[in-house]
């Protein structure tokens, strides 16, 4: 059956400071600040042209420090239940601590499907909490232009996630958190290789469906998976570096998992025969290990002894992905995989795209 795609704006609210109200400041819940947030939309006027705002009912509302990869397998799975019932645009509110890891991950889960997803929070509450007899806009709030700068990008429709804030917005896996309480608090680029890039302007009917039916055949594996899924990051410090040795050597008796090692400069970590193998035996045991860097910007290259030998012994590069892309990516690859060679030849090919790739010494 043909399905024809919705002329309305997806609209999912799922907690964070953007909903936050009162003395101490709290999340509202959706039932008092949905029909809030939907009489204010009405009462400023529409932004979106012809297009009309719906609401996505989510039941999963928090705030995002507590969010896990179950979590974030909710929100794939209610995204795609929506996509594969006509809509197509669609803005979620999310609180900032993890924006930018959810975003990213929904990223890579919708690679290859036309979807148009916007990802907001705000640093300030919407409402102000001064006004005690009604809810009112907070004028000094970032976030009534948040939403509305996340709506008009919907509403143009381009297929792809992004992240919209502070009135700029990036491809998802490029952005980050940069300031943990300014308005301006995150920044990302536009070159931005796979996944930004993997997205298709107008599928076919046709070919939107197969891709949902593969999707949907994956979802309860995909679901099983983040139940155990782990990511570790291991940050690397002025230390002897058999501290490093000795994280890495904690994992070995752990089930196949992602492991981020945030190395200084351009991915620089300390050498010793010991530490080299000790990620042989890592490769062998199913985990991938995937260099970055501490720095927020230029990601990592193999440009110096001090980095390139770890490549030697199966690191693989994470370009110029920012950490929570990295995360997301081995996330995705961790649910969507089922050996750790495909995970890593996925990730090699991914990363392979223009601007991204360190070849192998």
């Amino acid at each position: 059956m043909t399905k024809t795609m919705s002329d309305s704006i997806q609209l999912i609210y799922a907690g964070g400071t953007f909903g936050s109200y009162g003395k101490p400041l709290a999340p509202l819940s959706a039932d008092i600040f949905l029909p809030t947030l939907q009489k204010l939309l009405a009462e400023q006027g529409n932004t979106t042209g012809s297009l009309t705002i719906s609401w996505l009912d989510n039941t999963l509302i928090k705030d995002s420090s507590q969010l896990t990869p179950v979590d974030f397998v909710h929100f794939y799975q209610l995204l795609l239940n929506a996509y594969n019932q006509g809509d197509k645009r669609f803005v979620l509110i999310s609180g900032t601590d993890t924006l930018s890891y959810l975003g990213a991950f929904l990223a890579e889960a919708f690679a290859g499907s036309d979807i148009c997803i916007v990802v907001t929070g705000s640093m300030r509450p919407l409402l102000d909490s001064e006004v005690i007899h009604s809810y009112d806009i907070d004028a000094h709030s970032d976030a009534w232009g948040d939403l509305n700068d996340s709506l008009k990008l919907a509403a143009a429709g381009e297929s792809g996630v992004k992240i919209s804030f502070g009135g700029e917005s990036w491809p998802a896996q490029t952005v980050q958190k940069i300031h943990s309480h300014d308005l301006m608090a995150f920044t990302g680029h536009s070159r931005a290789a796979y996944p930004a890039n993997s997205y298709i302007r107008n599928l076919s009917n046709t070919r939107r469906q197969h891709w949902l039916d593969d999707q949907q055949d994956l979802l309860p594996n995909i679901k099983a998976s983040a139940e155990q899924a782990k990511i570790h990051a291991l940050y690397c410090l002025p230390n002897d570096v058999q501290v490093l040795n000795d994280q890495l050597q904690a994992l070995l008796s752990q089930p196949p998992c992602g492991i981020i090692l945030l190395g200084f400069g351009a991915g620089n970590i300390p050498y010793s025969a010991a530490l080299a193998k000790t990620l042989d035996l890592v490769h062998e045991h199913g985990h991938m290990v995937i260099s970055a860097s501490q720095c927020p910007f230029g990601g990592v290259s193999d440009s110096y002894a001090a980095g390139s030998w770890q490549y030697d012994y199966h690191v693989i590069a994470g370009g110029r992905l920012t950490i929570p892309a990295i995360y997301a990516r081995l996330l995705w690859l961790l649910l969507r995989y089922d050996s750790p060679a495909r995970r890593r030849q996925r990730w090699l090919n991914n990363v392979s795209q223009p601007g991204t790739s360190i070849k192998k010494r």
